[in-house]
């Protein structure tokens, strides 16, 4: 029968095709980064905006102004969803990129624990999920 080999299908399609994803867990590793990186942009806003709504700690380690903490989060939040937009061409480069902009985020909300806790509990959770996911995917195009 002209077509069939006793090749498995993954290696019959591996060839000199370009493959966006390299697993499932990148696709949702860039879903989620998007997603987080929006909810850190919107953290952001509402610091600039509004630093009244957040409750300030006394006595905190890592002292800084909200506003403060409202642009870093805003800046920070861009370069995510940029990172996240960027694994969708299954770049290597986009990978790394992402597992660093992942650790920042994750950094960046646990130092916001005390301003808003629940958000910064789930956004580390989705930042520490980023992280796996990116590093759990095979390394290179021969080993999919």
């Amino acid at each position: 029968m002209a077509g069939t080999s006793n090749e498995p299908r993954a290696a019959r399609t591996t060839g000199s095709k370009s493959h966006p994803f390299q697993t499932g867990w990148t696709a949702l590793a860039a879903v989620l980064m998007i997603f987080g990186g929006a909810m850190a942009i919107l953290q952001g806003i509402s610091a600039i905006a509004k630093d009244d709504v957040f409750v300030a700690t006394r006595n905190y380690v890592f002292q800084f102004n909200l506003t403060g903490w409202g642009w870093i989060h805003l800046i920070l939040g861009i370069v995510i969803v940029l990172a996240g937009c960027a694994l969708f061409t299954g770049a290597f480069w986009a990978r790394a990129v992402g597992v660093v902009l992942a650790g920042l985020g994750a950094l960046a909300n646990f130092l916001w624990l005390p301003h808003y806790p629940l958000w910064s509990i789930v956004l580390i959770a989705i930042d520490i999920f980023i992280i796996w996911a990116l590093c759990a995917g095979p390394r290179s195009r021969q080993e999919v």
